[in-house]
């Protein structure tokens, strides 16, 4: 292990979710779906220092964290690459921009980008597959922060393939309101299925059909306990998207515009995150 004076800040980013199938449930109570997981520039900011006391010492600043320090995902995927590497003590600083409770799979991303940052700040020499692996066993979804593209996923979320998709140039319009989804919530009223036209199968087809074949099956569960939410929905269709959802579990909604779409402002309550930018 060398000191170096390489970078030690990143910028974890959010994801959402095109589409979203329950296909089966498992013997074991958890639920097979298939997804596809797209990367999306909304970011926090991770960043590391030697500790002069050669302690672990998380600083948060941003969205409120709850919860045991020793809980949070950076520190257990500290712990999970110092297990194997006997790494010194780091002062860690995340800066939360990134909703929690929002099916954006933020505290996913930073787990995945703190394995990255520690690779690299400390030339650990670990290959993307270990780092995948090390990955899954802190979530189902961090695995896919590793390489960061657009990608199939399959079983729990936990099964990745690479996509051909590209949404490059579209506007993006993403909105939080201040309701908290539970997993529990969301899976309350799912009734698992095979859709009549595999996620492959629609995610191949021109954007402007997403609308009609393209589902997230958490919204029928989730859109009766939370109207508001449905509501959001059809109101980012007004205004004009091509393709609109909640991501994951909820509670945020996504929509896509055209690249050249003049999107009408609106006003989303002054407790909403909102977030409008070019994919």
């Amino acid at each position: 292990m060398h000191e170096t004076t390489k970078v030690m800040i990143t910028f974890p980013n959010a994801k959402i979710n095109l589409g979203l199938n329950i296909v089966e449930k498992r013997p074991d109570g958890y639920h097979n779906l298939e997804t596809v997981f797209y990367p999306i520039p909304v970011e926090d900011a991770l960043e590391i220092h030697l500790s002069s006391n050669n302690e672990v010492t998380l600083h948060q600043s941003g969205v409120a964290i709850d919860g045991n320090v020793e809980d949070n995902l950076v520190v257990k995927a500290y712990r999970l690459l110092q297990a194997e590497h006997n790494l010194p003590g780091v002062d860690i600083y995340l800066h939360k921009h990134i909703p929690s409770g929002a099916g954006l799979g933020g505290g996913s991303a930073d787990a995945a980008y703190m394995l990255k940052l520690l690779n690299t700040r400390f030339e650990l020499g670990i290959g993307d597959d270990k780092l995948e692996a090390h990955a899954a066993k802190l979530g189902a979804d961090c695995a896919f922060f590793i390489r960061n593209r657009p990608t199939f996923a399959e079983g729990i979320g936990n099964l990745f393939s690479p996509i051909d998709v590209s949404l490059q140039g579209y506007q993006i319009l993403l909105v939080k309101l201040p309701i908290f989804v539970s997993t529990r919530e969301a899976f309350a009223l799912i009734k698992p299925h095979r859709p009549a036209h595999s996620l492959r199968e629609v995610i191949a087809m021109p954007i402007s059909q997403w609308k009609e074949y393209m589902v997230n099956d958490f919204e029928e569960s989730v859109f009766a306990q939370h109207p508001a939410i449905g509501e959001l929905k059809t109101q980012l269709y007004d205004m004009g998207a091509v393709y609109a959802a909640m991501s994951g579990s909820g509670s945020s909604v996504f929509a896509l515009f055209a690249p050249d779409a003049e999107i009408p402002t609106s006003d989303f309550g002054e407790e909403a995150f909102v977030y409008q930018g070019r994919l």
